[in-house]
Order: structure tokens, then C-alpha cells, then sequence
């Protein structure tokens, strides 16, 4: 069928596919006949992972909310996973700050406030993969 020649470890081998059926193959190394089950390809991801550093919190810029306004969704524009989030609940935010990273498309985008206000929740986390329209987080 297919002859290979493999150099393992500086010993060469000669490999030739006799048969091939379903996840069982019949092969032959340097004249002797062996039959091997194939597993399951692993997939790598082409998207390398991205490994960040905790962003400090800046003490002082949290409020605790007294009021209950009806809350502003932020969604996703596109499909893509989250990588990084800068604000937590309670954060003061204004408008134009960034609140998160997700990649889209091999690029990274910025996700900024529409609005001043006050982050009531966080929907996502780091390395969660969202669709759009997907809820991010909600601001008052």
C-alpha cells in the first residue's frame, strides 16, 4: 500500500501499510507484521492559549449599590473567547473604559462601557467562548 522510512532514537525502520480497515491496521517494520489499532486523532488548537497575569485591584474604586436600577446588558458582538476581564461587580465605570478582551477572528477586541455607571454582574470568565448576542455583563 504505503512504504515509509522512519529514523527513531538514530535507528532507522522501514514501515510499509499493508491493510487498512476502519481503526485497525495491518503494517509491517522491517519485515515484521504487526497490527495496530488506531486511536482517535488529538486535535491541537491553532490558537495558541494566552496566559495572563492577574490584574491588580486598585481599592477605592468599588461601591456598594443601594439603589436598584434596571440593568444595561453588554452582549457580544461576534463569536469569539473571552481572555481577559478588568472590571468586577461593584466596579465604577465610565464611559469608553474597557471591561474585557475576547478574540474574534485571530484578533483581539476590546469591549468598552456605552455608558457611566456600575457593573452589577459578570456573566463570563476568562477562557469562556461566547456567541453573539451572548450576555457578558450587566451595568446600572
Amino acid at each position: 500500500m504505503k512504504n515509509f522510512k522512519f529514523t527513531i532514537s538514530g535507528n532507522t525502520y522501514e514501515v510499509e501499510i499493508k491493510e487498512f480497515e476502519k481503526n485497525m491496521a495491518t503494517i509491517e517494520v522491517n519485515g515484521t507484521q504487526y497490527f495496530v489499532e488506531l486511536q482517535q486523532e488529538i486535535r491541537k488548537p491553532k490558537t495558541p492559549t494566552l496566559v495572563r497575569a492577574e490584574v491588580p485591584f486598585k481599592g477605592g474604586d468599588r461601591i456598594e449599590k443601594k439603589e436598584k436600577g434596571s440593568p444595561v446588558p453588554v452582549t457580544a458582538p461576534l463569536p469569539g473567547t473571552i481572555i481577559e476581564i478588568y472590571v468586577r461587580p461593584g466596579d465604577i465605570i465610565k464611559k469608553g473604559q474597557n471591561l474585557l478582551v475576547m478574540e474574534a477572528m485571530k484578533m483581539e477586541n476590546k469591549i468598552q462601557s456605552e455608558k457611566d455607571g456600575v457593573v452589577e454582574s459578570v456573566k463570563v470568565s476568562v477562557g469562556a467562548n461566547v456567541l453573539q448576542g451572548d450576555l457578558l455583563l450587566e451595568l446600572v
